[in-house]
């Protein structure tokens, strides 16, 4: 059964840094490229940061770009999302994605909350 369980949301306020993670299961993980998008409310779903399966590239949204990084461990089945210099419009729910060709799994998401 294929699993992506996020953790690691809260509530932080401007300037402060979150650490968001995506542990894996039921699927060859090291065969999937990984990614993080973002929901905020009334918005549509948008790429946040990707990683590739193998190689390590990365890229990420313009809005992020300095300030989150995305990172993987494919021998502990996981995806992080470091966020620093959170800012109230990075307030959203976070999923994470796993894709391969023809085959894409979702998490639940995690609700980060930027907020005075």
């Amino acid at each position: 059964q294929v699993q992506l369980v996020e953790s690691g949301g809260g509530s932080v306020q401007p300037g402060g840094s979150l650490r968001l993670s995506c542990a894996a299961s039921g699927f060859t993980f090291s065969s999937y490229s990984m990614s993080w998008y973002r929901q905020a409310p009334g918005k549509e779903r948008e790429l946040v940061a990707a990683i590739a399966s193998v190689g390590g590239r990365t890229n990420y949204a313009d809005s992020v770009k300095g300030r989150f990084t995305i990172s993987r461990d494919n021998a502990k089945n996981m995806v992080t999302l470091q966020m620093n210099s959170l800012k109230p419009e990075d307030t959203a729910i976070y999923h994470c994605k796993a894709e391969t060709f023809g085959r894409s799994h979702w998490g639940q998401g995690t609700q980060v909350t930027v907020t005075s």
